[in-house]
């Protein structure tokens, strides 16, 4: 959707800075992807948003985010340490560093008074997490952990209609994170999150909010009683390398047999400007030779030309988790990396009335099935999502949870944020139970183990 058009969903926002809360300033923590992603909010709704400062190690990520927001040098530091150290001087910090990154930075804004939205997960350990928690509680702030689904409005329309008690009891949830062949290949075996060691394990790293959709739709007076897990890296191995394959993509001699080629991921469909996930392989500053060129060198020399099967990746690439509840309800998570789409979420709610499915891939509509009356009724949400900037990530889900945190902000009434600091915590233990579950082999009782308890 084009900048220069005003949207439904700019004009309620416009009417609501007439009649309502002054408008909000914010640090950002982080100037990635996810970083810049929810900084576009000031971009698009200037009158409710206000960039003020930003940290970054990377001069050319720093140096664009500054100019994109206009940023004084004076609010653009290298490291979240000098920013902290600054007298507190915004509302709220969006915290979107690297994963193992999260607690320190995160603490330290809590302590200064800072609002905080924090990039999911918390973090990479279970005390870390918690030490989130109890220091945004013991600081009173405000944290929203982007568990982004929540606030998405088929969600909102499943747990609506749950609520409503429109198919009874629930009995079973079935939900399905299929990754895509190709972002698992970018992302976990040759990017960031590849290894646990550097980042954290797959369960975490890329279904915590999967995770915490289930309990979310399950509810509240649910608590998970048993849990298990299995899963393993099944094929990016070694010992599955075709044979007569080289160590880097461009090099290969049977690279146009490989799905997972570096060449037909970044190269074949190279857009004339940094795209995801090309955006990801190199910092593209101005440079004499063009784009392609420089992507081409990244792709040659650096670690997203590898093989993927001679990466130093050890996290799942396949995954379920199964839950049982207190009222004998149970629930399956699927995380899985050989799909066609891409982060196109499946979720089935099957109760005693009647059952809800939604289905991203198939139009993101909510259907509901009625067992009494044999007849199917279906909740669109085309006019809600399309009047979101296409530049939102989750399919417009960062935006219904940024439009959450300014408002939460702006008002001081916490009713805005649905993924608040205890919740947020309870499901983050149980991806920690559920990665422990699936490398002892165990069931985990949640309920009778302290470790998994808020």
């Amino acid at each position: 959707m084009s900048g220069t058009t005003t949207t439904k969903q700019q004009q309620k926002q416009q009417q609501q800075h007439h009649d309502g809360p002054r408008k909000v300033t914010v640090v950002v923590i982080g100037a990635g992807h996810r970083g810049k992603n929810y900084a576009q909010y000031a971009l698009q709704y200037p009158h409710l948003l206000d960039v003020v400062g930003v940290a970054e190690p990377r001069q050319y990520t720093r140096q664009h985010f500054q100019h994109t927001h206009s940023l004084p040098d004076d609010r653009c530091y290298e490291t979240w340490e000098e920013l902290s150290e600054a007298a507190k001087f915004a509302d709220c910090a969006v915290v979107s560093t690297q994963d193992q990154l999260h607690v320190e930075p995160a603490v330290a804004m809590a302590r200064k008074g800072y609002h905080i939205l924090l990039e999911k997960p918390m973090a990479v350990r279970e005390e870390d997490c918690r030490t989130i928690y109890e220091e945004a509680m013991k600081a009173g702030v405000i944290l929203a952990v982007c568990h982004v689904l929540r606030y998405y409005p088929p969600v909102r329309k499943l747990k609506e209609l749950i609520n409503a008690g429109v198919i009874g009891e629930v009995v079973n949830i079935n939900h399905t994170e299929p990754v895509g062949f190709y972002h698992f290949a970018h992302s976990f075996v040759r990017g960031n999150w590849r290894k646990t060691s550097l980042s954290t394990f797959s369960l975490l790293a890329k279904c915590c909010h999967d995770v915490d959709l289930v309990l979310y739709l399950m509810g509240n007076n649910k608590e998970c009683t048993r849990l298990s897990s299995f899963g393993s890296l099944h094929h990016f191995r070694k010992e599955n390398k075709p044979l007569g394959g080289g160590s880097r993509c461009l090099e290969c001699k049977v690279e146009s047999t490989c799905p997972y080629s570096a060449k037909k991921i970044y190269l074949d469909s190279c857009p004339t400007k940094p795209s995801w996930p090309t955006s990801a392989v190199c910092d593209i500053e101005d440079s004499p030779h063009g784009y392609l060129h420089e992507l081409t060198q990244a792709v040659r020399n650096g670690p997203y030309g590898k093989c993927v099967y001679e990466s130093d990746n050890d996290v799942c690439d396949n995954q379920v988790v199964n839950f049982e509840f207190s009222d004998g309800a149970t629930a399956t998570l699927t995380m899985i990396a050989f799909t066609k789409n891409l982060c196109t979420r499946k979720a089935e709610v099957y109760g005693t009335r009647g059952q809800l499915v939604w289905d991203e891939a198939r139009g993101g509509h909510v259907d509901h099935y009625d067992f009494l009356t044999r007849t199917t009724k279906i909740y669109s949400f085309e006019e809600d999502i399309q009047e979101v900037p296409e530049s939102w990530g989750h399919g417009g889900a960062d935006f219904f949870l940024m439009e959450a945190f300014v408002k939460a902000v702006a008002s001081g009434d916490r009713k805005h944020i649905i993924s608040g600091p205890r919740e947020s915590l309870q499901t983050h233990l149980l991806a920690f139970a559920a990665e422990e579950s699936r490398v002892k082999g165990e069931v985990m009782c949640p309920e009778q183990d302290p470790r998994w308890a808020v």
